[in-house]
């Protein structure tokens, strides 16, 4: 394959002329549908688990444990919008109103993006800790009535537990098991 086709990307969808492939880009229709479901099953796994754990998933006082799977964008480019479409479709069902649906979704897909950008394993759960905790509290705050600032704390623990306790030892282990790769393609 030429380079700089699909074939030719390497983490993150980078190829090595130093730009970034489309996700879905030059793929033939069979390939989009396995990209697709890829994505499907990752929005289905963020969704299911943020549900599953409901009364910790929202709230001023939030241990999302579906916020594990944002170090994914580290190892590929297809937990982008898997995890946006999954954190919508929770959002969309948790309760809180239009605000958390748009803004809480987008916050999410901001910090997937930086996330696939980091250069470490260790810097992969710091964006969504931080862009979550600066970007969630600003609309929960009239919701639950808590003060901007104590939000922040509380959203930033939250998210650290998530991303650095559960998180960054799945992306250890899946950073080493061969499934996951192949089925992902992850570095």
């Amino acid at each position: 394959m030429p380079e700089g086709q699909q074939g030719d990307t390497g983490r993150s969808g980078r190829n090595r002329r130093g730009g970034t492939a489309v996700v879905f880009g030059e793929m033939d229709r069979s390939d989009v549908t396995r990209s697709l479901t890829r994505v499907a099953l990752i929005a289905g796994v963020y969704a299911a688990t943020t549900l599953a754990f409901f009364p910790l998933s929202y709230g001023a006082i939030q241990v999302r444990v579906s916020e594990a799977l944002a170090v994914l964008p580290f190892l590929t480019p297809l937990a982008i919008p898997g995890l946006f479409v999954g954190c919508l479709l929770a959002n969309i069902l948790g309760g809180l109103g239009f605000n958390d649906i748009v803004f809480g979704s987008l916050a999410t897909f901001a910090a997937a993006y930086v996330t696939s950008r980091m250069r470490t394993p260790a810097l992969a759960p710091l964006p969504p800790v931080i862009i979550n905790a600066l970007v969630v509290p600003a609309y929960l705050s009239s919701v639950v009535r808590v003060p901007y600032f104590p939000l922040v704390i509380s959203i930033a623990i939250g998210e650290a537990i998530a991303c650095y306790a559960l998180g960054y030892p799945l992306l250890l282990y899946l950073s080493r098991h061969q499934g996951f790769r192949h089925y992902f393609g992850g570095p």
